[in-house]
């Protein structure tokens, strides 16, 4: 029971580290020209997926490990085609 309690505080703290991590970008971000929408969905599946990965190695769960790592391997994809949409409208 005990280590099960760990496991779930560690998970937390990732989780929360994982939003901070997340607000912090943000905030950077403001600086910049606004991200379309699929830069903006990109992140968040991004963010998502590793946590989820995060999750599975403490869990000690390879499948939600696995998955995770596609979730995250997706968004970075979104994130790379918004990018691109982003550079050809402003004709970088």
């Amino acid at each position: 029971m005990k280590r099960t309690h760990n496991k779930l505080n560690i998970l937390s703290l990732g989780f929360i580290m994982a939003l901070f991590s997340l607000s912090a970008y943000a905030e950077d971000s403001k600086i910049e020209a606004p991200m379309n929408e699929d830069q903006v969905e990109g992140r968040i599946e991004e963010t998502k997926g590793t946590v989820k990965e995060v999750t599975g190695k403490i869990l000690d769960d390879k499948g939600m490990e696995i998955e995770g790592n596609i979730q995250k391997n997706k968004g970075k994809i979104q994130k790379g085609y918004g990018d691109i949409k982003k550079d050809i409208k402003e004709g970088n």
